[in-house]
């Protein structure tokens, strides 16, 4: 459903080809998780033809997705840290299996909310089961690269799933059975994680004897809860959701909001979403590599969101030629795509020892409150005529975000800074 490209293992020295594998496999399966965002949005059309429902009918359905992962995804991490990452993740693909096969048989509105609750609950543990095993099992130098991967073939996921569900609903002459396809394929894509389960093992045994060394002797486990007294962890929720929110409304209004302030034709406009996506996957192949290069990753989270920000704001101006402003905004994914791997190492680095799981889950549920709650806003704009304010809006929460992650970079080095005399 997506692809990563990596080198072949066989020229690669063992412990490379192990991360490759590892890499190679979670990216499929975080492809997958984003692919099922767009299960029933493509089909909302023909679900208004088939069943006669509204447009505030099948918007209720995303909000159910987002709201399921959301808190799901916070619980998850807890999970994730008591049983592992592994059998988490084939919980989630199973689930996606399930919601493949209920929109198939759906016979009306009752049966889609079920597609897209258990689609919810399904994507509910990625973050926190991806995340845990990249950082378990993933060796440091190429842990930049890794969630570079990992953030490319979640675009890619968004990016195929429209042309996927249509291009198969049109081929086959029915969008149950496009559905039953997804199904049929996602249960594939878990066997082959099943067949490669040593590969995505984070309580392997060089894993567990690392941690064994890292604990000091005598010390007290600390209670489960206690990371989310840390204020980085809540400045990390923080982030994920301005930056969200800047997401939702690009991906939800920029194309009507292009054709209303700069008066292009919806055959251009509706390219605008998959270029930022594209330009987002570009600019995250180049954020893998400063990982590795720049000590202080807030400073490239703030230039290249920065830079974002400005190119939404040129385009919110309305000076701009259509075409040029079409393309300004797609090429604003490129800062948000540099931005993506500095981000997850800096989560990594603020989270407590054990507490991968946890710290994942918590942050990354501020992505579905943000698509939960901006897209109301968004929409409440366009509805009143404020059409530039989709872009002006988005600049402003990729800016609120920069703010969060200045912060919790602050902190980070402080706390690098303490360590430091002690090693």
């Amino acid at each position: 459903m997506s692809a990563t490209t990596l080198p072949p293992t066989s020229a690669l020295p063992p412990a490379a080809r192990q991360d490759a594998t590892t890499i190679g496999l979670i990216g499929l399966a975080h492809g997958t998780s984003h692919f099922h965002h767009m299960l029933l949005p493509p089909l909302f059309p023909v679900f208004i033809r088939d069943f006669g429902l509204s447009y505030s009918q099948l918007g209720l359905l995303v909000t159910v997705f987002f709201v399921i992962s959301g808190l799901g995804q916070a619980l998850a991490g807890f999970v994730v840290d008591r049983i592992g990452a592994r059998p988490v993740l084939y919980f989630a693909l199973g689930c996606f299996v399930a919601a493949g096969l209920s929109a198939s048989l759906a016979q009306g509105y009752g049966d889609l909310m079920l597609a897209s609750a258990l689609a919810g609950l399904g994507n509910a543990p990625f973050h926190p089961a991806d995340f845990t095993i990249l950082n378990k099992r993933v060796s440091l130098p190429r842990l930049g690269h890794a969630f570079s991967v990992h953030g490319i073939s979640g675009n890619l996921g968004w990016a195929l799933a429209p042309v996927c569900l249509i291009g198969l609903s049109s081929a086959l002459g029915s969008w149950r059975l496009a559905c039953l396809c997804v199904a049929v394929v996602t249960l594939g894509i878990l066997a082959l994680l099943l067949w490669q389960r040593d590969a995505i093992d984070d309580h392997h045994q060089a894993h567990r004897a690392q941690a064994r060394a890292s604990a000091a002797p005598g010390s007290r486990e600390e209670h489960p809860m206690a990371f989310l007294k840390l204020p980085s962890v809540w400045l990390c929720f923080s982030f994920f959701f301005w930056t969200t929110a800047s997401l939702s409304a690009i991906q939800s209004f920029a194309s009507p909001a292009l054709q209303q302030a700069y008066g292009l034709p919806a055959s251009i406009t509706a390219f605008v979403v998959t270029g930022y996506m594209l330009c987002g996957a570009t600019g995250m192949v180049l954020g893998g590599f400063l990982v590795a290069r720049v000590a202080r990753l807030e400073r490239t989270i703030a230039a290249a969101m920065v830079l974002a920000a400005a190119l939404l704001a040129l385009a919110a101006t309305g000076w701009l030629p259509p075409l040029l402003a079409a393309g300004v905004v797609a090429l604003a994914g490129f800062g948000t795509g540099i931005a993506g791997p500095s981000r997850d190492m800096l989560i990594k680095r603020a989270a407590p020892p054990g507490a991968t799981g946890r710290v994942y889950g918590t942050v990354y549920s501020g992505l579905d409150t943000g698509f939960a709650l901006a897209a109301p806003v968004f929409g409440a704009l366009m509805d009143h005529g404020l059409v530039h304010g989709i872009f002006a809006g988005s600049a402003l929460a990729l800016l609120l975000g920069v703010g969060s992650a200045t912060v919790v970079g602050g902190r980070v080095a402080a706390q690098l800074r303490q360590r430091a005399p002690a090693a």
